[in-house]
């Protein structure tokens, strides 16, 4: 039993019982000093709070723009908010600080300007690196017309070149009845012979439909707007209707009557205007995507 002593005692200090309490408090707490040593950290868990904890304290503020964003990079498709630094990427980026103003300059802005020979230089390169791929495409439509020479001589289609750009034209007479769109049989050997031809062209291929400017209104098409992509559609399924063309390389696009090539004013002009157009778009840099 444990004796806390008078009042007198009490006192002149600490009682005695103190030093056993303070001797058992050390101890619990080299106690739990050695369990914590002891124990081991879950990675994981740390790893999915700290996640959580990032995510929670990013970027909190909105804002609502009405411009489009003038971005320094014309290659990343968002924003970061980590610091910027020098990348071997080309880069558009702002001359000024003032945002209204739509001058944008080529390259890294800290670099030293180029010279006026250096930028002729710069230029004759990129000139003749347009050339050399213009003459690929050149290429491209004369190994098409070489394949399709009895079709073109024919008057069934044609094939014109502009830059990188091959435009295979297909006419109505040969390939359409008259206000519809379903291809007529005697065509479609010629879509197989387009089929395996173009698989082994590179480059975006977008289908546009044409029509002259006489109204049509049927059950099927009301308009030559409906019309006009009916057949776009139509070359499109064939196309895609054997193995050999990647279908994300299609595009399909109706203008009825708004692009005609030639005066709807005489029936030879309208007869042109009646056209399903095979634009074949190839890039203007390895490696990119078509302009």
């Amino acid at each position: 039993m444990i004796d806390f002593g008078s009042e007198e005692e009490e006192n002149r200090g600490a009682p005695q019982w103190m030093a056993t309490f303070a001797d058992l408090m050390s101890l619990l707490l080299a106690f739990f000093v050695l369990l914590l040593s002891f124990s081991k950290m879950d990675l994981e868990r740390y790893k999915t709070i700290a996640g959580s904890m990032k995510m929670a304290f990013g970027v909190q503020q909105e804002m609502q723009v009405e411009d489009i964003p003038k971005g320094t990079s014309i290659i990343a498709r968002e924003f970061s908010p980590g610091q910027a630094r020098p990348t071997p990427i080309r880069q558009l980026q702002q001359q000024t600080a003032d945002t209204s103003r739509p001058d944008l300059q080529v390259g890294n802005p800290d670099a030293p300007p180029l010279t006026a020979e250096e930028a002729e230089k710069a230029r004759e390169l990129l000139e003749k690196q347009l050339a050399a791929l213009e003459r690929e495409t050149a290429a491209d439509a004369e190994r098409l017309r070489e394949l399709f020479e009895e079709e073109i001589r024919e008057g069934q289609i044609e094939i014109e070149t502009n830059g990188r750009f091959i435009t295979i034209r297909i006419r109505e007479n040969a390939s359409f009845p008259s206000g519809s769109a379903t291809l007529t049989e005697g065509f479609l050997p010629v879509m197989g012979k387009l089929r395996t031809a173009l698989a082994d062209i590179p480059g975006e291929i977008a289908i546009e439909g044409h029509t002259d400017n006489v109204p049509i209104s049927s059950s099927t098409f009301p308009s030559n707007w409906a019309l006009s992509a009916g057949r776009a559609v139509s070359v499109t399924h064939e196309l895609l209707r054997e193995p050999g063309l990647e279908d994300r390389r299609m595009r399909v696009v109706g203008y009825g009557e708004i692009h005609p090539l030639a005066d709807n004013d005489t029936d030879e002009g309208r007869a042109s205007n009646r056209r399903v157009e095979i634009v074949v778009r190839q890039p203007l840099v390895e490696g990119e995507e078509a302009p």
